[in-house]
């Protein structure tokens, strides 16, 4: 933000938010974050900076092509 950014992202696969990093990350200029739902969502004042992203149709599927030994690696091939 001070070489002129309007607005910053962040991504993360896997949040481990332990004590005090909510109201950190909520007292940021961070705009918004990104999540995945690998792990209980954080409730109160941030939520309306999350966007939660479900793992749960990649996960389904790669344990469908595991069970009929199908390839899993095609599912990050494109």
């Amino acid at each position: 933000m001070a070489h002129g950014a309007r607005d910053v992202y962040c991504a993360a696969t896997h949040p481990v938010l332990c004590g005090d990093a909510p109201q950190k990350l909520n007292a940021s200029p961070i705009t918004e974050y990104l999540f995945t739902d690998t792990l209980p969502s954080i409730e109160g004042d941030m939520k309306d900076k999350i966007i939660n992203v479900s793992v749960a149709p990649l996960l389904g599927e790669a344990i469908r092509r595991i069970h009929s030994g199908t390839s899993v690696g095609e599912l990050f091939a494109s």
